[in-house]
């Protein structure tokens, strides 16, 4: 055989074993843990991929399912282990099962008395935050909790409501802890300057408190009739239910909590408070819910009550001014975070279920793409029909919606118009569906007040 001839072959052989080792890798799909509140970048998005493109009218298959203590926390995946909070009679329970299975790990359990005083339910509104070694809790009383991830163990724990003078909340703690580097942030809500409180992760040890009489005396009350500037007071109400955003803006690290009188943005290292942007409704009965959005040097905001809307900032050189492209009422978003793709910001609106509009609004510009009417008493059939006021994820280019009464809805992220690619109401789950839906090894988790599904999302 001619030599020449002979070292083509070879090359041409070890080329196509290459491309066929390089298309093998390419098509393995990703998958990824759901370790916090809003997934593995707290914000929404997933990267898995290999998911239904679309599923049929009975829905996706149901890998285990089973009855659960009541909250609206939804659950956290990491390292095989899914997370529950939830309350069983009167203890909060922290619970892992295997996340394939559903078979329980482990669970730790303490006394509650939490008692909602508009009589929405008893149970745990934060989520779990998972580490590679630990499991961080914070329940509806405000007590944070420390357990080892593989045992369960306690580590340490805060009653944070005792430690920092915390008044009452509307409906008890929603905040859910992040962790920033080997800080723990928690938003306590604790009075005078402790809304915002940093814990040593490992130990629990105070390393510093922010946010309350010192940032906001004096500043001005935006949206308020007349000049008005703010006058602290001792019983003010700190805590929202908006969980804080750590990002890197402007080349700093900086972390952004939507409080219950608006934004306050921070240095991580000390707690010192950059700049603080009035946000509430007039009336005292109000809250914050939606955790901050922060794109590039950009962050936006909203709330729905009493017409407060949303805003998005453009923050300069150093973090502490800032310019404001736009406010408005395009968005009125009363506890779900928007999903954030491609210059486009997908939302429900509305604050009560009469006003729920499901909408793609322009980031930069603040302006409607396109709205979906989803309030029930709109349509002639009854609840099933629509998602009323849902959370919504996106994975593999497309946005997966939980209605909150329990209907699963897949869409086309698609800025030009509402793309609904299927839909299925769960049986199992009912009104209300507050829990964002949590995706994690191609695996669907949905959560009502006392049911959580674990559905088989993967197209093989």
């Amino acid at each position: 055989m001619n030599p020449y001839r002979r070292i083509f072959s070879r090359l041409a052989l070890h080329t196509a074993c290459a491309l066929m080792a390089s298309h093998a890798f390419a098509a393995e799909p990703i998958l990824e843990d759901w370790p916090q509140f809003l997934g593995p970048r707290a914000d929404g998005t997933s990267r898995e991929t290999g998911l239904l493109e679309r599923f049929p009218s009975f829905g996706p298959p149901v890998i285990w399912e089973k009855e659960i203590g009541t909250g609206y926390s939804a659950p956290s995946v990491r390292a095989g282990l899914l997370v529950l909070h939830h309350r069983i009679k009167d203890e909060e329970i922290v619970e892992a099962f295997d996340a394939a299975t559903g078979k329980p790990v482990w669970k730790h359990g303490y006394p509650t008395s939490y008692t909602d005083p508009f009589g929405y339910n008893n149970g745990p509104r934060g989520s779990p935050l998972l580490s590679p070694e630990h499991c961080y809790t914070l329940g509806a009383e405000g007590k944070l909790v420390c357990l080892e991830l593989k045992t369960g163990k306690l580590l340490w724990q805060r009653d944070t409501s005792k430690d920092f003078d915390v008044p009452e909340a509307f409906f008890g703690v929603g905040s859910t802890p992040i962790l920033e580097g080997d800080k723990l942030i928690v938003l306590t809500g604790g009075q005078p300057n402790s809304g915002v409180v940093a814990f040593d992760a490992k130990t629990g040890k105070t390393l510093w408190q922010s946010v309350g009489k010192n940032n906001w005396e004096g500043q001005p009350m935006i949206g308020w009739p007349g000049d008005r500037e703010v006058s602290w007071r001792a019983w003010e109400k700190q805590a929202s239910y908006a969980t804080p955003v750590a990002a890197t803006v402007n080349g700093e690290r900086v972390v952004f909590a939507l409080m219950r009188q608006g934004l306050v943005a921070l240095n991580p290292t000390n707690g010192a408070v950059h700049f603080s942007r009035w946000f509430r409704a007039q009336v005292n009965e109000s809250v914050n819910a939606a955790n901050p959005v922060v794109v590039g040097n950009s962050v936006f905001c909203s709330a729905a009550y009493f017409g407060v809307g949303s805003f998005l900032l453009d923050l300069k050189a150093g973090n502490k001014s800032f310019t404001q492209p736009w406010a408005g009422r395009s968005l009125e978003i009363h506890w779900t975070t928007p999903i954030y793709h491609n210059g486009f910001l997908y939302a429900f609106s509305g604050r009560n279920e009469p006003d729920a509009a499901f909408r793609c609004v322009d980031f930069k510009t603040g302006k409607v793409a396109w709205e979906r009417d989803e309030s029930w008493r709109s349509h002639s059939s009854k609840q099933p029909s629509v998602y009323g006021r849902g959370s919504a994820i996106l994975a593999d280019g497309k946005l997966i919606v939980l209605g909150e009464g329990g209907l699963l809805g897949l869409f086309q992220a698609n800025p030009k118009q509402s793309e609904e690619i299927a839909r299925w109401q769960a049986p199992q789950l009912h009104y209300p569906c507050w829990a964002a839906p949590v995706l994690s090894g191609k695996r669907l988790y949905l959560r009502s007040e006392d049911r959580l599904l674990c559905l088989n999302f993967a197209t093989k």
